[in-house]
């Protein structure tokens, strides 16, 4: 089996990349379909994936039998300035690599987020609730979303939010960093979601691609949702450092793009298939940091 992943050198993209190499996960081991599999960790310096020509040509040669898209514009400021490039990267790249998988027989998983939904609500949305984005960023994303649900039957919508891993810069790095430097810290309290790890997101879009299953699947770390001054407070104590963090609202820090006050998705769909192997928030976290944190001191 040929297995493509684009956005390779995200935290999604590697994390993925590193499991399906290695034929397990911290979390268990891959479905025997893995076994002796072809991976091709590809990113836009290799394959991109707004050129419907290079995108055709690229499935002709390679022939992937499952598609992993974990490339995005996931700048959300960046996608409020820039929306005609966000939606090529976030629409038209989903579109060309649906309708190449529909051509030559692909199945694909492509990776979504949270801003497809307001943020009004005052439960966790499941995947029967309307999208209506108020961010280009979410607009783009939903239109990724159905271009890829009208361009290739049987595909995976993989919903996820707030995500953190080992590669790149994301909250868990941000808030370490902020905390050793500046010896407290201030988070907004009033918007609430679910911390994701990449590790558990990568194993699930596995166990997923190695299903028969379609459709739209949320895909976050389980436990009560959160606040990002919660998230914080428990970074800075399983990471060992004694900072106060001081709790604020979103005026207090005006952004281009409006951030949702509540994003927190349940993985119903999952529960219903497949079942639902992404951890509690907390556990997933403390896990990360305990192996994050023995990698600094190994630099």
């Amino acid at each position: 089996m040929v297995l493509l992943i684009t956005g390779a050198n995200g935290q999604l993209g590697s994390e993925l990349n590193n499991i399906l190499q290695r034929g397990a996960s911290e979390l268990g081991a891959l479905p025997a379909a893995y076994e002796g599999c072809e991976v091709l960790a590809v990113d836009v310096d290799e394959l991109d994936i707004t050129s419907p020509g290079a995108v055709d040509s690229f499935f002709s040669r390679h022939k992937p039998d499952l598609v992993f898209n974990c490339a995005a514009m996931t700048n959300v400021d960046g996608c409020e300035s820039d929306e005609e490039r966000a939606y090529r990267v976030n629409a038209l790249g989903p579109m060309n690599l649906a309708v190449a998988s529909r051509k030559h027989g692909s199945r694909l998983l492509h990776v979504s987020t949270d801003y497809v939904f307001d943020g009004l609500g005052t439960r966790p949305y499941v995947e029967t609730d309307e999208p209506a984005p108020n961010t280009a960023y979410g607009r783009t994303k939903l239109a990724g979303e159905k271009a890829v649900l009208d361009s290739c039957g049987g595909s995976c919508i993989c919903r996820t939010a707030w995500l953190y891993g080992y590669v790149g810069n994301n909250f868990v790095k941000t808030m370490l960093r902020l905390a050793r430097e500046n010896g407290r810290l201030k988070v907004v309290g009033d918007q609430v979601g679910n911390p994701t790890s990449a590790v558990d997101l990568a194993y699930q879009l596995a166990l997923l691609g190695a299903s028969r299953e379609s459709g739209i699947f949320h895909c976050t770390c389980g436990g009560d949702p959160v606040s990002w001054h919660a998230f914080a407070e428990r970074i800075v104590q399983r990471a060992g450092l004694a900072v106060p963090v001081e709790s604020c609202t979103s005026g207090e820090f005006p952004r281009p793009a409006k951030r949702p006050a509540y994003s927190a998705l349940e993985n119903r769909h999952l529960e219903e298939t497949i079942g639902n192997s992404m951890r509690d928030w907390k556990e997933a976290l403390d896990s990360f940091l305990e192996q994050y944190l023995e990698q600094e001191k190994n630099v």
